[in-house]
């Protein structure tokens, strides 16, 4: 039997392991993981910290659909399907997992790096095996479901746009908003931080950036999209402003630095 001091120190250790667990699963709405790929354990480590917006760059070769930022640096092995879609259906799959996407789905940003309609063409077999997970539109009717496949980077734009049914949204250009359409296609609009802002977190944000950034960010709620800047200086200041001017989604390389930020201002978790 153990000894009230080993007693006290078991239950000591419990709780800090519960409490850490109950921090990394809550659900931070404005968080962003870029390049999530490039982690030890992509996807898991964001949704670990509460993310709900996940990227991964893409490159289409041989038929395959293969993770990875620079073009050199490809690994067969690392699919789009084995590092993400494969793991989000067994996910969802798992009891307590799927009521978690389903109260909280999410977004699954995909950077095209190759040409954009045969890779678009070759994603959409793929697509298909998932439907039953992800979200899609019929007819000028969007229907959401645990996770939303948004591209980036080289998109098929027309090929999408004449599209009556599918699973695939789009990234609208932050600076150029499309317009509104009723399948609600730009989900997210985004721009470099620096084609917006040149304040990188010292001193004061001078008033004519925060004027510009709120003109941008009101056009693009207007079209019913999620604001993100890519890019932007990763510090608290920044990320503070950005916050305050209602970019809704906080793009960083540092999850846990970002989780901890954002559980400290409150800043919507739930």
């Amino acid at each position: 039997m153990p000894s009230c001091m080993q007693q006290f120190l078991l239950t000591i250790i419990l709780y800090a392991v519960t409490a850490g667990a109950t921090a990394q699963t809550a659900v931070l709405p404005n968080a962003f993981s870029h390049n999530d790929y490039r982690r030890k354990r992509p996807l898991l480590d964001a949704l670990n910290n509460g993310f709900r917006y996940v990227e991964a760059d893409i490159y289409l070769r041989k038929g395959e659909l293969i993770v990875a930022h620079i073009l050199p640096c490809l690994k067969p092995k690392r699919t789009l399907e084995a590092l993400y879609l494969k793991p989000l259906l067994e996910y969802v799959q798992q009891d307590t997992a799927s009521k978690d996407l389903n109260k909280w789905p999410l977004t699954l940003l995909i950077d095209i790096k190759s040409d954009a309609d045969k890779t678009y063409q070759a994603l959409l077999p793929l697509l298909e095996k998932y439907k039953s997970i992800l979200s899609g539109y019929e007819n000028g009717q969007t229907t959401l479901r645990n996770v939303t496949i948004v591209l980036s980077g080289h998109k098929p734009q027309e090929l999408i746009k004449n599209t009556a049914t599918g699973y695939v949204f789009m990234d609208d250009n932050l600076k150029n908003i499309s317009p509104y359409t009723s399948t609600d296609l730009f989900p997210i609009a985004s721009c470099k931080y620096s084609r917006l802002l040149k304040w990188k977190g010292k001193g004061v944000i001078p008033a004519s950036e925060i004027q510009r950034l709120a003109y941008y960010v009101e056009e693009a709620h207007r079209n019913g999209s999620k604001v993100r800047l890519w890019a932007a200086p990763q510090n608290k200041a920044v990320w503070n402003e950005l916050l305050k001017c209602n970019v809704d989604l906080i793009n960083t390389d540092h999850l846990s630095s970002l989780r901890s930020f954002l559980t400290a201002s409150n800043a919507g978790s739930f």
